[in-house]
């Protein structure tokens, strides 16, 4: 996978979670799993 193929399923990726009608829900997950930049240095 190059960087012009990852953008685009990124892309792809965040705009079936902002449409979808768990959006909430699914960004709660996001959070949940995802560690803060000050964590991650």
């Amino acid at each position: 996978m190059n960087a012009t193929e990852f953008v685009r399923e990124a892309h792809r990726q965040s705009a079936l979670v902002a449409a979808s009608e768990q959006d909430r829900d699914d960004q709660a997950f996001v959070d949940a799993v995802s560690a803060d930049w000050v964590d991650a240095t």
